[in-house]
């Protein structure tokens, strides 16, 4: 007979509880093994019963979803699904530094106009997706011990000279929020060449990214804003806003709601194609952590191109899914793990070929 996916609940709404219990319970695959209604008690019961998957909320009494997350990731790694409501600014940021500390993935509680069961779908299957992700330690307070971005900038290495690379992308998906911050903070500050950068994280969780990356690491970090030339964004990292494909076309940014890729928007693919079509040779292309395919078909036209390809190595991915597609058509040049990247990318200025001129 077929496990059960064992699964703790951490909620200290009682109606909400209510409601995700019955939602799980409706699959056959999974079990709901414990509720807590508190950070402190779904400490004690991870320790205790070690489930499969544990689903959280950010905002409870006692002791904190983000501290919760920190101990639990530090002492005994399960996979953690964020199940959140938080969108002020404050709430957003503690979300992602639960996703930086080792929390899988991050889904919206239902609003309540949601039909035909299509918000409890989309929580059962993602509650079994993120119960197959095998987790790693992480160490408490992962992001305060590293300090705050001015204290980056003091300890970054001298700034690079401008080189002939004109434009660097990067795409992340599940685990993006670590990864991404990874790679950041091992890029000195006042990069002389912009940095754009497509992550799977939908509204409203996606709104203040931009603003935490800012905060988090030693670069200006912002949404992209449709027509902006890309000869201002030298020093910078431009985002792709929540819901907007992000490209490169004539030198300048383009925000586009044409139809998904993938299931995404923003997509990966559009931006490393429209980056391979615009700089060739004169860019680099990034693949980090994510679930399916997107980015792996773009990481190719980037290579075709002649610009430098790098995707995360499977022993540092949260999920080997993205940059395992791409590997396997031969779309990496480079293939690093995490810790690699960032000092790779720091060093390719004035190592690649001519820079495109408008």
């Amino acid at each position: 007979m077929k496990e059960r996916i064992r699964v703790l609940i951490v909620e200290d709404s009682l109606t909400v509880r209510r409601y995700l219990c019955a939602a799980l319970s409706s699959d056959p695959d999974l079990e709901v093994v414990a509720e807590a209604e508190d950070g402190k008690r779904a400490i004690e019961l991870c320790r205790e019963l070690r489930p499969d998957v544990v689903t959280l909320d950010m905002v409870l009494p006692v002791m904190s979803g983000l501290a919760a997350t920190e101990y639990i990731m530090a002492y005994f790694p399960t996979p953690i699904l964020i199940v959140s409501s938080s969108t002020n600014r404050g709430e957003l940021f503690r979300t992602y530094e639960a996703l930086a500390a080792g929390a899988v993935d991050v889904l919206e509680k239902p609003s309540g106009i949601e039909t035909n069961g299509q918000w409890e779908q989309h929580f059962v299957s993602s509650v079994k997706l993120v119960s197959k992700i095998k987790v790693i330690t992480h160490p408490r307070a992962t992001l305060r011990s590293l300090g705050r971005r001015e204290e980056l900038r003091t300890r970054q290495a001298a700034t690079p000279p401008a080189g002939k690379l004109g434009v660097v992308a990067v795409g992340a998906s599940t685990g993006g929020p670590r990864a991404v911050i990874e790679v950041l903070r091992a890029v000195p500050a006042g990069y002389p060449v912009p940095i754009l950068l497509v992550v799977h994280i939908g509204s409203p969780f996606g709104t203040a990214f931009a603003e935490w990356l800012d905060a988090e690491t030693p670069h200006r970090v912002a949404c992209a804003r449709d027509g902006e030339s890309l000869s201002h964004g030298a020093g910078r990292v431009i985002i792709a806003p929540p819901d907007r494909h992000l490209l490169v076309q004539r030198g300048r940014l383009v925000l586009t709601s044409d139809a998904p890729r993938h299931s995404c928007r923003p997509s990966v693919d559009v931006l490393f194609e429209s980056v391979a079509r615009e700089y060739g040779a004169a860019s680099a292309g990034c693949l980090l952590t994510g679930m399916g395919r997107d980015g792996a078909l773009g990481l190719l036209e980037m290579r075709r191109s002649g610009a430098l390809t790098i995707a995360e190595d499977e022993s540092t991915c949260v999920v080997y899914g993205m940059p395992r597609e791409a590997i396997q058509i031969g779309a990496a040049e480079r293939i690093l793990p995490l810790g690699e990247i960032g000092p790779v990318l720091a060093g390719l200025v004035n190592k690649i070929g001519p820079e495109r001129h408008e």
